[in-house]
């Protein structure tokens, strides 16, 4: 009798545990802080404060930041005849990770500046200054108002906007890229889908039946049509390197696969071959684009 209490204990408590994450998933995911703790100005650039209003009537805020005039892309529009300012360069739509805000992506803006690159990085709704809370529907309708706000009032082409998302960006800028035709989608660091990622980190748990938030990659990527990179880290101890494989093989072409070193949260900063391999990658494009 007394086993028979014992294994009805350990059961219901399993079950109250299952039931607690089911319900908690949100904090499983997204670690949103508020607090900006610097600006661009922090490290030299110079930087315009956007607000975005998605079809939700959510406001979002983030930074737009001009690409430098006589580097990289500007050099190229006036060898082709076109306006080499720093407004008209070819511009990333960037989407970041789950944890913290923009100003915590300020290596990543130096990054992309220095690679000729103007940069529009957002906070999703509930982080920074961002209103709302964070969702996966929510996320996707992000994304799409900025990428609209890009495309129609700032009246960039849509040949013109890299999407480049990193770790849980990667999934929304994925999401994105199957309803708009970017110049080039760029993924750092993705998971192919929340639920694999949540099944071999909580093995315990039965997350395949109990998740709510899919963000399903490795299902989206083959509907994208535009040049993809896959950039991901052989070392990365959160999102293993056999995540960027399987999206990389469920991928259309055109596609490349980028191996770098480090771990998931500075991959792109120590990595040697990360700035060399995307820069090849987006002179590519770059030499490719009407």
């Amino acid at each position: 009798m007394v086993l028979v209490w014992s294994v009805l204990a350990v059961g219901l408590g399993y079950a109250l545990i299952v039931t607690l994450a089911a319900l908690q998933q949100d904090k499983l995911i997204y670690f949103p802080e508020r607090h900006l703790a610097a600006t661009p100005t922090a490290i030299g650039l110079r930087f315009e404060e956007v607000a975005v209003i998605t079809e939700d009537g959510v406001r979002l805020n983030g930074w737009f930041v001009p690409a430098a005039i006589g580097t990289g892309f500007a050099d190229e529009r006036s060898a082709a005849g076109r306006p080499a300012t720093d407004e008209r360069a070819p511009v990333v739509l960037f989407c970041h990770g789950n944890a913290g805000n923009i100003s915590h992506r300020l290596d990543t803006l130096l990054l992309l500046h220095e690679l000729g690159l103007a940069v529009l990085l957002f906070d999703y709704r509930g982080y920074g200054r961002s209103e709302g809370r964070p969702s996966e529907p929510g996320l996707y309708r992000d994304a799409q108002a900025v990428w609209s706000y890009l495309t129609q009032e700032r009246g960039y082409d849509p040949g013109e906007v890299v999407l480049w998302g990193r770790s849980l960006g990667g999934a929304v800028v994925t999401e994105l890229a199957t309803h708009v035709i970017p110049r080039a989608l760029i993924l750092e660091s993705t998971f192919t889908s929340a639920v694999d990622l949540g099944a071999e980190v909580y093995r315990w748990l039965p997350v395949r039946w109990m998740a709510r938030m899919r963000y399903d990659t490795v299902a989206k990527i083959g509907a994208v049509t535009c040049a993809k990179l896959i950039v991901h880290s052989r070392d990365d101890e959160i999102v293993p390197f056999s995540h960027g494989e399987r999206i990389y093989a469920h991928a259309a072409p055109p596609k490349e696969l980028l191996a770098i070193a480090g771990s998931h949260q500075d991959g792109f900063l120590v990595s040697g071959s990360y700035r060399s391999g995307v820069s090849l990658f987006l002179t590519q494009i770059g030499a490719e684009a009407p």
